[in-house]
């Protein structure tokens, strides 16, 4: 199954001293694959995307998902985005969101299932002005198949 997470409105878009404080520590936000956070995009960038495919299989009339960038039990599988300072040591994670799968429309995966791309599209920035954290539902991240 293929996936696009899209990613707009980053945090240190939105200027000030927040957006400031974000590129002097030189923040940036990935994807977690297994335990490596990979395609870093730096917090002012103007959006941010990630492609990967990951495995699909009906158990018990059930569909499940797998693979490096799926974590979680059966049930409650989900994605993260990891945001983390990038210095001289590498990737040092701060903070991260959870897309749970459990929150895609049945028929949205179905149809990813069946070929089609499922996409998740969600802004970057939380209420405070911050990297999004924490577990992001819909309506805050929107899932379609194309």
């Amino acid at each position: 199954m293929r996936i696009r997470i899209e990613g707009h409105d980053l945090p240190a878009q939105r200027g000030g001293a927040q957006a400031d404080a974000l590129r002097l520590a030189n923040v940036h936000v990935g994807v977690q694959r297994q335990r490596e956070v990979v395609d870093l995009v730096p917090a002012w960038a103007l959006a941010a995307a990630w492609d990967f495919e990951i495995t699909s299989r009906e158990v018990d009339e059930l569909l499940d998902v797998g693979g490096p960038w799926v974590h979680g039990r059966p049930g409650a599988r989900f994605l993260y985005l990891s945001w983390g300072n990038v210095g001289d040591s590498g990737f040092e994670m701060f903070r991260r969101a959870k897309l749970m799968f459990g929150d895609v429309p049945t028929a949205v995966l179905r149809a990813a299932h069946n070929g089609l791309l499922l996409a998740g599209s969600l802004g970057l920035t939380d209420e405070l002005g911050g990297p999004v954290s924490a577990r992001v539902r819909p309506p805050a991240i929107e899932w379609s198949a194309r």
